[in-house]
């Protein structure tokens, strides 16, 4: 507990853990600067303005900081006090986010759930950012929309890769099943049902058309 001497960091920084971020000057201390400053103030006799200064050099000298330093990598999020003010002990200064363990929420189609399963790989690709980041499937949150049928799904994002920045915006690709050989068409030969969430491709043989299941 004490009074929040320097904060060295702002919103947005990204800091290496053990960096300093800022000092903290312990309450014993300020109470001791503050006694000998007062001292110095209501000193009238030579002898009590000498006292007075011996008393404020000394205060000066045993002065107690507590450097502040980065548990871990990672982005600053927000802070909750600044240079100057009193914190206690258990006082949130700074948040946050460990750029080690940094997740991606997509929002699924509710009909495409139950090919989503923990350890899928997955890929996300984010604004300002030329290659997808790596990632995979945690888990689907259990907080589904019913406004538009979606359902969170959690992926952890490889640490190598990981953005720099948090609250990005992207678009995230699940693999749900791998075939080799498999037949690739183009995205506008496919058509989707959104009431009961099925895609189908039109087939021509022998002249006749016919919609097949994919």
């Amino acid at each position: 507990a004490g009074t929040l001497e320097t904060l060295t960091v702002i919103d947005g920084d990204r800091v290496r853990r053990g960096a300093a971020v800022g000092s903290l000057l312990s309450r014993d201390s300020e109470s001791a600067l503050a006694g000998a400053r007062e001292m110095e103030r209501e000193a009238k006799t030579p002898t009590e303005q000498e006292d007075a200064r011996r008393a404020l050099a000394l205060a000066e000298r045993n002065r107690v900081h507590a450097i502040l330093r980065a548990p871990v990598d990672g982005v600053v999020l927000a802070h909750a006090a600044a240079a100057g003010d009193r914190v206690t002990e258990d006082q949130e200064i700074l948040t946050l986010a460990d750029t080690g363990a940094l997740v991606f929420v997509a929002d699924v189609a509710q009909s495409a759930l139950s090919r989503v399963r923990p350890g899928l790989r997955a890929s996300v690709e984010l604004a300002g950012r030329a290659k997808p980041v790596p990632g995979t499937v945690h888990d689907v949150l259990p907080m589904a929309n019913s406004a538009d049928f979606t359902a969170p799904v959690r992926i952890d994002l490889a640490g190598d890769g990981a953005p720099a920045s948090v609250g990005l915006f992207g678009t995230a690709h699940i693999v749900v099943a791998e075939k080799a050989r498999a037949v690739v068409v183009p995205d506008a030969a496919l058509l989707r049902d959104d009431v009961t969430g099925t895609t189908r491709i039109a087939l021509v043989q022998d002249g006749r058309s016919r919609w097949r299941e994919v």
